[in-house]
């Protein structure tokens, strides 16, 4: 049997086939260039505080389609080794629910070449200073007196080997004082008892508070311990319009906040800080940076650091920001106080930074 074949429509299938495999090559091509050039997020945990969880929920809902998330929770201590790393890569709409794998490895075993490394709190932060590695590194949810231990006792971040930049977890004290200004136009003197361990942030109070119209005017207690906690307040509440209860060893417990917020409502005093639980407890109000807010301002950080910032033996140091205030609307009505929403105040703060 004789089959006649026709010679265009051969040459017509042969050229479709090639370009068929041209295209596929393409794709094959690509592919892993833009693995390559996805973004690689390496986050240390060396706790389980609320905050620092939430934040971390946060860093992983904002990674871009195809990145690649590896989160290492250390062990008590700072151990590396002895904890898992979970990894993951960041899914497009269409892929999230069909694809859910996540694999794990060892620490040691964790990818040179991650375009940042993020430590999230004090435990965290000493821990990624000690690991080895050029890659960019943000220090996340430090206090200032965390930062000023790690400064003094840090030799890896005084070698400037590698960028560095530090979120810390309260606002700037010119921050406060400016909402101190929205809520109470007409008073200036602010009243603090510190500890001795406080003088960093003692030092930058003074520093916005001389940089107010007019300035502010700064009463400042020192109390070394909890027996001379009292005799701090008693001789500076007399000398203030309200008082301020910093993020310090005063501020983070729960018993001395307490002593400073009964010192305040005797003398009718409103009370401001950098905590919700502060307004919680009884005080008027406070500028707060929310777990999301700082989870968005460290990816910044982290881009700044790409760009070239934070190197040479100097951190880039950020405040967080922006801050949302809170307010104890029960307690500015016993005040007989008439203050603005929460919105409006939070506003305020946006635009006097």
């Amino acid at each position: 049997m004789f089959v006649a074949v026709n010679p265009l429509i051969s040459l017509l299938r042969k050229r479709r086939r090639q370009g068929a495999c041209a295209v596929l090559a393409l794709v094959c091509m690509a592919q892993p260039a833009a693995s390559a050039s996805a973004a690689e997020l390496t986050v240390l945990v060396g706790d389980e505080l609320p905050a620092h969880a939430e934040f971390v929920q946060h860093l992983r809902a904002s990674q871009e389609p195809g990145s690649r998330f590896e989160l290492v929770r250390l062990a008590p201590g700072g151990a590396e080794a002895a904890q898992p790393v979970e990894t993951a890569r960041a899914e497009s709409d269409s892929e999230r629910g069909a694809n859910a794998g996540v694999r794990t490895r060892s620490l040691r075993t964790a990818p040179a070449n991650a375009a940042l490394t993020l430590a999230v709190g004090a435990p965290a932060a000493r821990a990624a200073l000690e690991r080895p590695g050029q890659q960019p590194l943000v220090l996340a949810m430090l206090s200032r007196l965390d930062y000023e231990s790690l400064r003094a006792s840090s030799a890896a971040l005084k070698r400037g080997d590698r960028r560095v930049g530090v979120l810390l977890r309260d606002p700037a004290m010119a921050d406060q004082l400016a909402l101190i200004g929205a809520v109470l136009p007409q008073k200036h003197r602010i009243g603090v008892v510190a500890t001795p361990e406080s003088e960093p942030l003692v030092r930058e109070l003074q520093r916005a508070a001389q940089n107010g119209n007019p300035p502010w005017d700064i009463q400042v207690e020192y109390a070394p311990d909890d027996r001379s906690l009292a005799g701090a307040l008693r001789s500076v509440v007399p000398r203030s319009d309200a008082l301020l209860v910093l993020p310090d060893l005063i501020g983070d417990n729960q018993a001395a906040t307490l002593s400073v917020l009964r010192a305040g409502a005797g003398a009718g005093l409103p009370v401001f800080g950098a905590s919700e639980g502060l307004v919680r407890s009884g005080g008027l109000a406070a500028a707060v940076s929310t777990p999301a807010q700082l989870a968005q301002q460290a990816r910044l950080l982290g881009q700044k650091l790409a760009s070239g910032a934070g190197g040479s033996g100097n951190p880039l140091v950020e405040s967080a920001a922006p801050a949302t205030v809170r307010v104890n609307a029960t307690v500015a009505r016993g005040l007989g106080l008439r203050l603005p929403e929460e919105r409006e105040l939070t506003e305020r703060l946006t635009v006097v930074r």
